[in-house]
């Protein structure tokens, strides 16, 4: 198993493809930190490794030792590939992790319009408050970034 994550660290799609074919099961195995092959290869931006673990319907709503899934983990990093592609297997907008953060919450704190734009499009609710009592539209107020803005691009207007 640790092999899997040394060549998922290590973006050799070879190897994982040689791994996962040999066995299936290996796309819900978890490592040490809780991290299955998808959250980790999403975490470092591996798309290539994304779309062939996706191929084999891994649960894109697995959590790690924090609570966090693949889309809290690209949500931060700006990775809207990736993030596109979890929400089209049904990844949950709204998924909040141990801290009580989304997605959405992470893409605001770490400037990453982009994925703010496809967060809202895709149903994100900006009132889910985190641990610590602020919700996106909070983060969003502090940071100057006007989320009706985003509301209008999703809305198509």
């Amino acid at each position: 198993m640790s092999l899997l994550f040394d060549a998922i660290r290590h973006n050799k799609l070879d190897s994982i493809q040689q791994l996962v074919t040999a066995n299936e099961s290996l796309v819900n195995t978890v490592d040490e930190r809780g991290s299955t092959p998808l959250l980790l290869a999403s975490y470092y931006g591996h798309l290539e490794v994304v779309q062939f673990l996706l191929s084999f319907n891994p649960s894109v709503d697995a959590v790690d030792a924090m609570g966090n899934t693949a889309l809290l983990g690209v949500s931060f990093k700006g990775y809207t590939e990736i993030a596109s592609l979890l929400i089209a297997k049904g990844a949950n907008v709204n998924h909040q992790n141990k801290a009580g953060a989304t997605a959405l919450i992470y893409a605001i704190r770490f400037n990453q319009p982009e994925m703010i734009k496809i967060l809202m499009e895709q149903g994100a609710d900006p009132s889910i408050a985190d641990n610590e009592g602020n919700s996106a539209k909070t983060y969003a107020l502090q940071q100057g970034i006007d989320l009706d803005e985003f509301r209008i691009i999703s809305s198509g207007t």
